[in-house]
């Protein structure tokens, strides 16, 4: 795919809409327009220029999700760079990432009693407060307080450059330190750019926005993406499945995205909305943060009768790498589908590119990946390899270009130096009928170093037993690989944005003493 908006700014890509077009809507509210959006952003960037913050610099973001969440992210990413917080942090947590970020001001909601406003304080960080009227148009904000300095010598006045860092987002972390993932404008507007192409999003459409607008997903593949192509976001609350079909009735969306987590859930709830169904306008469905299970992608099409895409990508990439495409191409149930963007390729262990019909690490590069983690150079020596970017993933690619994903190189469970990938273990364990979700992941052992352990969600009234599930996974693959432990469980524990994370997963249900220093985080 050949990106033309490769050195593009968010100012540059929200210019090409129609002013009067709807652009940020929510449930119950009026949708503010471009040309409303525009004059937002341009009054909110010298708003924060009169106090000292311009290009470059870091704007901290806490904010219930909403409407207000994306404005707010647009204008600061239009003139600083902005660094969305999950407002549910506790205060260690802001503290660890206020300093990480090397923040230059907190952006906080009016009213909003977060611990990070006494650690901004202690940090010695401007406050600024973002206060929402509820009869404005959806979005629509004010911004108060902060002292005033005018246009000082270190300042970097007006709309930001391609190159100026227009997003920070730490990755995911398990037993080890967030990194720091700064990425460009041009970064991430070429992403935007092309998942509006994947998706042929035109000004005739709407997404329901359901993901957390602290995370890539939502941020670009929901908003971002739409507004590329010049149509509507709607920004809900949350990731509410028992309000989504109001939702559905009320804004009357084209499409939506959401991790696989959010549609199970949806699935599971919408024989009592079979009205609402009845009723959508939806064209598509994306999934993306984690694997699309094919007895999933299935329901889904099934029960909305659109076309189901399942995505792959990261915050490195500023989110999508690739992606199933629209019909009338094939969409391969269990497949990330085709490079959407990026070039992706395989490589070996030393980094050398692998032949087709190899198995390798995927590895990426393009106009929307990073340039390198920030201030940490052992992670960049381990990562981007002859201009490439490692993602951490195993996978293949069939005859026809589609990749699949056979897992993490770190989920990999060692039992005693037998590699065993837990994606194929739970692929056994979903053919079972009595099984309605699982994750496999390691857990430490003794005698092999570690043992592959499973989380079970069963059916209702489905009357498991871990002997009988060991013996289902015996029939289908060899000894080694059957789970040595298995729990039932009622959820399965997952961050923020609906990602399961195998790593750290042992601690998290009591299988072994939580480690102090572990860092959970989206």
């Amino acid at each position: 795919m050949v990106n033309v908006f490769r050195d593009e700014t968010l100012g540059a890509l929200l210019a090409r809409s129609a002013g009067g077009a709807p652009a940020i809507g929510a449930p119950a509210r009026a949708s503010l327009p471009y040309d409303g959006l525009r004059a937002l952003i341009e009054s909110s960037v010298r708003w924060l220029n009169a106090r000292g913050t311009g290009r470059n610099d870091r704007v901290a973001i806490v904010l219930s999700n909403g409407p207000h969440a994306a404005t707010a992210f647009l204008a600061v990413a239009a003139g600083a760079t902005a660094a969305p917080l999950n407002a549910h942090y506790r205060g260690e947590e802001f503290e660890f990432y206020l300093t990480d970020l090397k923040a230059n001001a907190l952006l906080v909601e009016a009213g909003m009693a977060s611990p990070a406003r006494e650690v901004a304080a202690r940090l010695g960080l401007q406050v600024f407060e973002l206060r929402v009227d509820p009869a404005a148009p959806a979005g629509m904000f004010t911004l108060e307080r902060g002292q005033v300095r005018g246009l000082t010598p270190d300042l970097t006045p007006g709309m930001a450059e391609p190159g100026d860092v227009a997003l920070v987002l730490h990755t995911s972390g398990t037993t080890s330190r967030p990194k720091l993932v700064p990425l460009t404008q041009r970064n991430i507007t070429a992403s935007a750019h092309n998942i509006r192409t994947t998706l042929a999003l035109t000004p005739d459409d709407s997404c329901l926005n359901i993901m957390p607008l602290f995370h890539i997903h939502g941020l670009i593949g929901g908003v971002l993406s739409s507004l590329a192509g010049g149509a509507h976001v709607s920004c809900t609350p949350g990731s509410n499945p028992v309000k989504f079909f109001a939702w559905l009735d009320e804004v009357k969306p084209t499409w939506y995205t959401a991790a696989p987590s959010l549609h199970r859930a949806i699935v599971a709830r919408a024989a009592r909305h079979a009205d609402s169904v009845a009723r959508s306008r939806l064209r598509l469905i994306r999934s993306s943060s984690a694997a699309l299970r094919p007895e999933l992608m299935a329901a889904l099409e099934r029960t909305f009768r659109v076309p189901v895409l399942q995505s792959y990508g990261m915050t490195e990439a500023s989110h999508q790498v690739a992606s199933n495409p629209l019909p009338p191409a094939a969409r391969k149930p269990g497949s990330v589908g085709r490079p959407a963007g990026p070039e992706v390729a395989l490589v070996d262990e030393a980094g050398n590119l692998l032949p087709p019909g190899s198995m390798g690490e995927v590895v990426i590069r393009g106009a929307n990946v990073t340039a390198g983690y920030e201030a940490n150079p052992e992670a960049n020596a381990a990562a981007f390899v002859n201009g490439w970017v490692r993602t951490g993933d195993q996978g293949r690619f069939d005859e026809d270009g589609y990749l699949w994903l056979t897992g993490r190189f770190k989920e990999l469970i060692n039992r005693g130096g037998e590699k065993v990938s837990p994606l194929e273990i739970e692929a056994v364990l979903m053919e079972h009928p009595g099984v309605q979700q699982v994750v496999v992941f390691a857990m430490p052992d003794e005698a092999h170093g570690e043992e592959i352990a499973a989380a079970i969600v069963p059916r209702e009234h489905a009357g498991l037993t871990d002997r009988e599930l060991r013996h289902f996974v015996a029939s289908h693959l060899a000894d080694f690989k059957v789970p040595r432990k298995i729990l039932f469980v009622e959820q399965i524990p997952g961050g923020a944005t609906g990602k399961l994370q195998r790593i750290g997963m042992a601690e998290k249900l009591g299988l072994v003493r939580l480690n102090p220093d572990a860092t959970y985080a989206e």
